[in-house]
């Protein structure tokens, strides 16, 4: 996803006005702190999904918990189970959520976890789930996570601080065709070996430690005439580290099964993607289940072939031109959407 994120802001959020007042101003973009992506449509998508009494959504990606409010404002039968893997995220959702909190549940995992945070919660089911993929707002913002190239910081880029992998360590150790891979695959960018030899030739100095010496280094590597166009010339790099450091798409892989394999009939799921590889997933991991797999060759379809899941989006949803100009950051997103008529084979 590069630098696009899901939500913008940080310390304030959580802080002033009641939920809806701030559910009404991150519509507008009347509030500076916090601009969920696509978020009338995420409500009006999943919001059928839980109008019965109990009803459990599930947020596997909370971060500032703007989603989650929202849904909880426009849903007062539902109740949250809110993951996300970094403990940050979780302490300042808690606080904007408070006015909901005996409808809350938090759980600190993996979004690929949502089994075991329904499990925790006590919920056989969930009725509708969201994703909202890539890095949050405040993990980008804050210049101590290392997740930007705009700021000089500590190549880190964990978004859960309690693992050991960090992006010092994949630059400083990992083999030279290693980093082409991971430049290559994740980030997409067409001068992985150059990259990838041109941070051998510096670490072989020195480690190499901040975020503005890797950026200085990725764009003396790439073509003088290549950064000229497309934006920062380290953006694939740093994408292609961040995937790599937190296991993002290997994770989405076996999240999407496992989210699908505990959503109820009837039941929505959202997936707000923000490049071409965490789409791609979505977009085949829906279409298996929404497709009759039954044989070309018999005449009838078998009951226990049908369709799975139906799909609510139309391909993937872009955001409107009127969002992308009040939230920049909500330029890059697709959203794909579907829901359960069957139950899970």
């Amino acid at each position: 996803m590069g630098d696009d994120t899901r939500e913008r802001g940080n310390e304030g959020a959580g802080a002033g006005g009641t939920g809806d007042d701030r559910v009404a101003a991150a519509r507008t973009g009347a509030d500076p702190l916090h601009v969920p992506v696509m978020l009338d449509r995420i409500v009006d998508l999943l919001a059928p999904a839980l109008d019965q009494p109990g009803a459990v959504f599930v947020d596997g990606t909370l971060g500032l918990g703007g989603h989650s409010e929202a849904i909880l404002a426009a849903c007062p039968n539902a109740r949250l189970v809110g993951v996300d893997r970094d403990t940050t995220a979780l302490e300042r959702s808690a606080a904007r959520l408070a006015p909901y909190a005996d409808r809350v549940h938090l759980v600190h995992a993996v979004y690929s976890e949502i089994p075991r945070a329904l499990d925790e919660a006590g919920a056989a089911e969930a009725d509708a789930v969201l994703l909202d993929l890539g890095v949050s707002s405040p993990q980008l913002d804050e210049t101590d996570r290392g997740f930007a190239y705009a700021h000089d910081a500590p190549l880190d880029m964990r978004m859960d601080r309690t693992q050991p992998l960090t992006a010092a360590e994949v630059v400083n150790t990992y083999p030279v065709s290693e980093l082409t891979r991971v430049l290559r695959a994740y980030g997409e960018e067409r001068f992985a070996s150059r990259v990838a030899r041109a941070i051998e030739r510096r670490r072989a100095q020195g480690p190499i430690e901040s975020t503005r010496e890797l950026a200085e280094l990725v764009r003396d590597a790439i073509p003088a005439a290549t950064r000229r166009t497309g934006g920062h010339p380290a953006k694939r790099t740093f994408q292609g580290l961040r995937i790599e450091v937190n296991a993002e798409l290997s994770i989405l892989e076996r999240t999407l099964p496992a989210a699908l394999s505990r959503l109820a009939v009837g039941g929505r799921i959202a997936v707000l993607s923000y490049h071409s590889l965490e789409d791609r997933l979505t977009k085949k991991a829906f279409a298996a289940l929404a497709t009759d797999t039954t044989p070309a060759d018999l005449p009838v379809p078998l009951p226990d072939r049908q369709p799975e899941l139906r799909l609510l989006t139309r391909g993937a949803e872009l955001p409107t031109d009127e969002e992308n100009e009040r939230n920049p950051r909500a330029q890059s997103a697709r959203l794909r959407a579907a829901e359960r008529v069957r139950p899970a084979r």
